[in-house]
């Protein structure tokens, strides 16, 4: 049943959906790697498109930027599509000195200061977990494809974290002991709407920037450049 940011059809969309942020990304990844992609939504400009990968249904959607857009469709695709596995795939800002430009991370926990959870849910949230069940189908499909991923807590931020005026105060309000390894924007509304509708998401990301390096990786970069974390994701529907 179409919402009011969604046209497709109930059945157009699978049980798992692979989410990039962006549109383009979404197009990209099923002309490249689907047999068959159909588009099922554009409403917006989000594109979703479903398909098989090496005979496994897969839908390839995008959240758009940011926790109340990851919010909005990740919502709908749980509770109006009966998707049952979301995996966002995106790009994070390093924070420790380790990783280098497009190494890819698996979240464990997320932190944010959002009040995303308080305002959906009147739950005074700020720490969620992904699915155990679903990254370890990541961690098993990465080892078959011989692509290394590191697995750690990341942060959630409701802007651009290049942005702020100085990251070590926000980084000072982080819990102790959470020792986060990136940031991105979009995986604590997800890692919510799953637990509060019972539901499996994972976060698998890579680096596009960092306070350790001086190279930025550019738009294109960022479209096209994240292959061996696309390869993951979609390995991973094998294991699922």
């Amino acid at each position: 049943m179409p919402t009011p940011h969604n046209e497709a059809k109930l059945g157009d969309i699978a049980k798992t959906v692979i989410m990039p942020g962006d549109p383009l990304r979404a197009k990209y990844i099923s002309e490249n790697f689907l047999e068959n992609p159909k588009l099922v939504n554009q409403v917006r400009g989000i594109y979703a498109y479903t398909g098989k990968y090496k005979g496994k249904e897969v839908t390839i959607m995008a959240s758009g930027m940011g926790m109340p857009s990851m919010g909005i469709y990740s919502y709908e695709l749980y509770k109006f599509y009966d998707v049952q596995n979301i995996i966002r795939i995106g790009s994070c800002g390093a924070y420790i000195p380790e990783l280098k430009l497009f190494d890819i991370i698996l979240s464990e926990n997320v932190y944010s200061e959002s009040n995303y959870a308080l305002t959906l849910n009147n739950d005074n949230c700020h720490i969620i977990s992904s699915s155990d069940e679903l990254n370890n189908s990541i961690k098993i499909a990465s080892k078959k494809s011989d692509i290394d991923i590191v697995y750690g807590n990341t942060v959630c931020t409701d802007c651009f974290d290049i942005y702020m005026t100085d990251v070590n105060k926000f980084l000072d309000r982080i819990p102790d002991n959470f020792n986060p390894i990136s940031a991105e924007m979009e995986a604590f509304a997800l890692f919510y709407n799953a637990k509060l509708l019972n539901k499996n998401a994972s976060c698998l990301m890579s680096v596009v920037d960092s306070k350790y390096i001086d190279k930025v990786a550019t738009s294109t970069e960022r479209q096209t450049g994240l292959n061996n974390m696309i390869i993951v994701a979609l390995e991973s529907l094998k294991e699922i």
